[in-house]
């Protein structure tokens, strides 16, 4: 198969996966293994903001490049850092000649067998969402043309996980305002059904709503649904919380 076909099969296979509820996981695994294909690496490895300000390993083609990413982080030292840290490619880094920039990392990859390393960002505009390492047995270098294919990679990766990150929070917003919503629509119910049993006016019922809530420590929502399930009285409510 000419390279060329098999590179566009790769942008649609991880086209194809940007789906509703696609498996994040999966998806970046994918991504490494693929990486690692078409430009001819050894192995991969992914590391991403948690959105906490913290990178995590969530990706790797192998054992040794987890170790790897791993040992990155806990000394918090190597080209995975770096490149989200700056936003910038590291490209054909010799391990040889890094020890004196990161040399806990440079002992371990040379340790694994690794001689050259690489690292792209996961990157759309200023946003920097994580990074791709790659690392290669041989002294041979990665031609520009294998640096801009895993950047296209890692790009479409990019734009996928922020899209989902996107959606993800449309739908907790949404569930947010809905449970608003429906929270509202039962407490003007409790405060009809109060005012009508204690003989109140609707402001006093919704006034006594909110003291019992705020001195029992319950949601308003909680009491409303009490209210109107019946199971909570005028009585009770002025009792703990006094008369409004």
């Amino acid at each position: 198969m000419a390279r060329e076909q098999r590179l566009a099969e790769v942008f649609v296979e991880l086209a194809d996966t940007l789906v509703e509820e696609f498996d994040v996981v999966d998806f970046l695994q994918t991504l490494t293994e693929r990486a690692v294909e078409l430009v001819d690496a050894d192995s991969a490895g992914l590391m991403l903001d948690d959105q906490r300000g913290r990178l995590q390993v969530v990706a790797y083609t192998d054992e040794p490049t987890r170790l790897l990413e791993l040992l990155e982080l806990q000394n918090d030292e190597g080209p995975c850092l770096d490149c989200f840290s700056t936003g910038e490619r590291l490209a054909n880094i010799d391990v040889a000649t890094s020890w004196e920039r990161w040399p806990r990392f440079a002992q371990a990859a040379s340790d694994a067998g690794f001689a050259v390393v690489h690292a792209v960002p996961m990157r759309l505009r200023r946003q920097v969402i994580g990074a791709l390492n790659l690392f290669t047995r041989s002294q041979a270098p990665l031609t520009g043309e294998h640096l801009a294919v895993v950047q296209g990679l890692a790009d479409v990766a990019t734009i996928g996980l922020l899209h989902e990150r996107a959606v993800r929070d449309q739908v907790v917003l949404a569930e947010q305002l809905q449970t608003a919503l429906h929270s509202r629509i039962l407490v003007e119910q409790a405060k009809g059904v109060l005012s009508a049993r204690a003989g109140l006016d609707v402001s006093a019922a919704f006034q006594l709503m909110r003291n019992y809530a705020r001195r029992t420590g319950k949601s308003l929502t909680t009491v409303a649904d009490a209210i109107v399930a019946n199971t909570l009285d005028g009585d009770e409510l002025r009792r703990v919380a006094g008369r409004p």
